[in-house]
């Protein structure tokens, strides 16, 4: 499965848990319940909140960080339950997708009235 048809999932099933569960819970709220549908309704393998490293100059750094969901090692979530995206969330999604070498993000933020207005595409090269 390509990037496209994991983000058209993913982008259906953010619009069924909003319209189930609407704006205003906690980003973890969103997290859990994402990674229960991806995993269990389409059998995807979900890596929520992985603790990854940071390459410097050959140099392995365990500091890590960690991007909120990856999806079939494909593609790269990040959620928001915030009033206004800023242009930092953005920027820090497209560094998650540069130091993994993962081609498509979706930064998606829950607390909209629409999920549509709320969810933004992020490439790395794609």
């Amino acid at each position: 499965m390509d990037e496209n048809a994991i983000a058209k999932i993913i982008v259906d099933t953010a619009y069924r848990i909003h319209k189930e569960l609407g704006p205003g819970l906690f980003e973890s709220v969103y997290e859990s319940v994402f990674e229960y549908e991806l995993t269990n309704e389409y059998g995807l393998f979900v890596q929520r909140q992985p603790t990854l490293p940071v390459i410097w100059r050959e140099i392995k750094l365990d500091l890590g960080f960690k991007p909120d969901m990856i999806i079939a090692n494909k593609v790269i979530i990040e959620l928001k339950s915030v009033e206004t995206v800023l242009p930092v969330h953005y920027k820090q999604l497209l560094t998650y997708l540069k130091l993994t070498g993962l081609k498509l993000g979706l930064l998606i933020n829950f607390n909209n009235a629409l999920i549509k207005n709320g969810i933004k595409r992020v490439v790395n090269g794609l």
